[in-house]
């Protein structure tokens, strides 16, 4: 028999997307550019605020900044993980940090990426058309 059809890909218009970081510039930056695009975009500013945005939103992809006033970028994905309502939510850290092994660390607990601040709107376009 032939293979499947691929999955349909969410239009990017359509999209729900995860803000987090807890820099009151750097947040409003970057929901700016995802809402000029037309997303349908949350903001969280701590951790436990992610936590609560992505199990009752439901975000198709969640930005996540790695150093947060109440847990690291770490932990939230830890416990995104270990929820079966947010496990296959795409994440990628946005971070200041550069080392490969900040990057290498971030995709070996759970990040597909990162993206490094400050950002650039093509790269983080590209990881939404990617997702």
């Amino acid at each position: 028999p032939p293979p499947p059809p691929p999955p349909t890909a969410i239009p990017v218009a359509s999209a729900k997307v995860l803000v987090v970081d807890d820099s009151p510039a750097e947040l409003a930056k970057l929901v700016g550019l995802l809402k000029d695009q037309g997303l349908d975009v949350r903001n969280a500013s701590s951790g436990n605020e992610a936590l609560d945005t992505a199990r009752s939103f439901a975000p198709d992809l969640i930005f996540l900044d790695d150093l947060l006033p109440d847990m690291g970028g770490h932990e939230v994905i830890r416990q995104l993980r270990a929820d079966p309502k947010t496990r296959a939510i795409p994440i990628w850290i946005v971070s200041r940090k550069s080392q490969k092994a900040d990057r290498i660390w971030a995709v070996m607990n759970g990040a597909k990426g990162v993206i490094g601040k400050p950002w650039e709107a093509g790269a983080v376009l590209n990881v939404v058309r990617g997702q």
